[in-house]
């Protein structure tokens, strides 16, 4: 391992060499590992009757930093990943809810008004216990009461219902 070290610390600028001259700027701590590795890989493959190390460890990392990007390049290629200004175009289609919330409502009728309130926020907007606390200016435990009280009434309705 002593071996390593010593021939990594004298191999570490011919990897910044080699990440620079490919213009890799993102990930480069990535790379560079990817480049240790490589030279790890190069220092157990290496056979002295075929040339000089460095000019081999230089093709072995090299070659290992680009099979990397080129991974890399065909996962980005793959994968979707709109513009900002995509997301500013796009409508947001839980605008109108009616047949959501009558659909809800119909489960809600021995709930008290606040408990339906819980239920709206939570399975339409999506708010948190403290979202909703926040937007009906109530504290935090009341609100975990109205959810308490409606889960309770909703699975005594649904157990009903099964049986």
């Amino acid at each position: 391992m002593d071996h390593f070290d010593q021939l990594a610390k004298q191999y570490e600028p011919m990897i910044h060499k080699i990440i620079r001259t490919l213009h890799i700027y993102k990930n480069q701590k990535e790379y560079f590992h990817i480049g240790l590795v490589g030279l790890w890989e190069a220092a157990e493959a290496f056979d002295p009757d075929k040339g000089e190390f460095s000019n081999y460890a230089y093709s072995y990392i090299k070659g290992q930093i680009l099979n990397e990007m080129n991974r890399n390049n065909r996962y980005e290629e793959r994968s979707i990943h709109p513009k900002e200004e995509y997301w500013e175009t796009v409508e947001e289609t839980n605008a109108d809810q009616p047949l959501e919330i009558e659909f809800l409502l119909s489960y809600c009728h021995d709930l008290t008004e606040k408990e339906t309130k819980w239920v709206i926020y939570t399975c339409i907007d999506f708010l948190s216990v403290r979202e909703i606390a926040e937007k009906e200016q109530v504290s935090i435990s009341a609100v975990k009461q109205w959810r308490n009280g409606a889960k309770r009434k909703l699975k005594k309705q649904l157990l009903e219902i099964v049986d």
